[in-house]
C-alpha cells in the first residue's frame, strides 16, 4: 500500500490571515525571535488576536539554526501557559521551534500524563519567508547546542494544522534572504522529483514549485515589493514542501545540514552552493537523468536528448545561482579553507548518516560525499 498526505489546511493570498477569524481559541503562544517583533509583523497577529478577544502569551527567545536549548525553553513555556493554540511566525527556524516544542509535549506527555491531562495545541504555522516549506511538513531541524550536530527529527505530529500564507508577511525580507530561502524551495524541488520514493502525486508538486520559481525568484529578488510574486513563491515553497514530505530529499540536504552545522551557514545558501555539484553527480544513474531532462523540459528546454537536456537543466541552475548573488563556492562563502579541509572526515561522516540520505537516487559512498565536499573549494 502507499500513502500520500496533504495537511494543513492551507490559507494564502492577501490578508490571509483573516482565516483565523473562524475559529475559537481561549489562549494563544506565539512563537517568534526577536527580529520578527522588530519588523513590526508580530503586531499584525497580535492586532488580530486582541480584536478576536484571545489572551496570548509571546515566546520569542528563537535563534538561528534552531537550538535544542530553545526548544527546552519553549517546551516549559506551553507546560505552564496551558495555550490551546500555538502560532510559529517568522522563518523556517520559528516554526521548527514550535514543531520541535509540539513534539517533545506530546512525547512528554506520553510518558509521564494520561491523553486527558494535556491536549496538544492546534499548531498555526505563519512562515515570513518562502523556502523552508516547514509550514507543511513533519520535519524539523534541530542543532543539539551540546555537541553542535544537526539533529532531523520527523513525526506526523509536528505537522501544522493551518499554514498561513500571506505575501504582506514576507514583504520586508532583504533580497538575499529571498535568495537564498528561494534557492532552498527549488532544491526541495528538484531533490523530491528524483527521490528514490518518488510517486506521481508528489512528481505533479514538485514539477509546480519548479515552475514557480523560474518564473518569479528572480523577479522578487530584484522587486521585493511585489506581492502577488511573493505569493508565487509561497505557494512553491509549500508545494515544494508537500512534494518531499511525501517523497523525502537527498544528499544534497545531508551536506548542507553537515556544513551548516559546521560553519553557520545560512542553509538555502549551503544548498545553492552545492546544488550544480549534486545534480552532476547523480547524471550516473540513467534514470535520474531521464528525470532531470524531463524536469527541463517542463521549464521549456526542447532538447531531445535526455543527457543534453540534463546538462542545460544544470546550467539553468547556474545561471540562476549567479543572477541570485549565490556563492559559487564555499571559500566565496567565507569558509577558511584549511579549516574546512581539516574538517573533511566529520562533514562526510555527518552526511553519511543523515536522514536525507537514504532518499538520494545514487547511494553515495563516504568516498563519492568526501569528493564532493571538494569539489566546492
Amino acid at each position: 500500500m502507499k500513502e500520500f498526505n496533504v495537511k494543513p489546511v492551507i490559507a494564502y493570498g492577501e490578508n490571509a490571515l483573516s482565516k483565523i477569524d473562524t475559529y475559537s481559541f481561549h489562549k494563544a503562544c506565539i512563537v517568534t525571535d526577536p527580529m520578527i517583533k522588530k519588523l513590526g509583523l508580530l503586531d499584525l497577529l497580535t492586532a488580530k488576536l486582541k480584536g478576536m478577544g484571545v489572551p496570548y502569551e509571546v515566546f520569542d527567545e528563537v535563534v538561528p539554526d534552531t537550538a535544542s536549548t530553545v526548544v527546552e525553553k519553549g517546551l516549559l513555556h506551553i507546560i505552564h501557559s496551558k495555550p490551546d493554540v500555538v502560532f510559529a511566525i517568522g522563518g523556517g527556524s520559528s516554526i521548527d521551534t514550535a514543531k520541535a516544542v509540539i513534539f517533545y509535549f506530546q512525547k512528554l506527555k506520553e510518558t509521564f500524563m494520561s491523553d486527558d491531562v494535556i491536549v496538544k495545541p492546534y499548531l498555526v504555522a505563519i512562515p515570513t519567508t518562502a523556502g523552508t516549506g516547514s509550514e507543511v511538513t513533519e520535519y524539523a531541524v534541530v542543532t543539539d547546542m551540546n555537541t553542535g550536530l544537526k539533529i532531523p527529527l520527523t513525526s506526523k505530529v509536528m505537522l501544522p494544522d493551518l499554514a498561513i500564507l500571506d505575501p504582506l508577511f514576507t514583504s520586508s525580507a532583504p533580497d538575499f534572504v529571498t535568495a537564498d530561502t528561494g534557492i532552498d524551495t527549488l532544491t526541495h524541488a528538484l531533490e523530491a522529483y528524483v527521490s528514490r520514493m518518488a510517486n506521481e502525486f508528489s512528481d505533479s508538486y514538485a514539477l509546480k514549485a519548479i515552475s514557480l520559481i523560474y518564473e518569479n525568484l528572480i523577479a522578487v529578488y530584484k522587486d521585493g515589493k511585489n506581492l502577488l510574486r511573493r505569493e508565487k513563491l509561497q505557494i512553491a515553497s509549500s508545494m515544494a514542501g508537500i512534494a518531499f514530505n511525501n517523497s523525502t530529499l537527498g544528499i544534497n540536504h545531508s551536506l548542507a545540514h553537515a556544513l551548516g552545522a559546521k560553519f553557520h551557514l545560512p542553509h538555502g545558501r549551503a544548498n545553492g552552493i552545492l546544488l550544480p555539484y549534486v545534480l552532476e553527480y547523480n547524471l550516473k544513474d540513467e534514470d535520474t537523468q531521464k528525470r532531470y531532462a524531463d524536469i527541463a523540459r517542463h521549464l521549456g528546454f526542447a532538447f531531445e536528448d535526455d543527457h543534453i537536456a540534463a546538462i542545460a537543466l544544470i546550467e539553468s541552475v547556474k545561471l540562476l545561482k549567479k543572477s541570485l548573488g549565490i556563492p559559487a563556492s564555499l571559500l566565496d562563502a567565507g569558509v577558511d579553507r584549511t579549516v574546512f579541509i581539516e574538517s573533511l572526515d566529520e562533514l562526510t561522516d555527518a552526511a553519511l548518516k543523515d536522514l536525507c540520505t537514504p532518499g538520494n537516487p545514487v547511494l553515495p559512498t563516504e568516498q563519492d560525499l568526501r569528493g564532493l565536499l571538494l569539489k566546492l573549494v
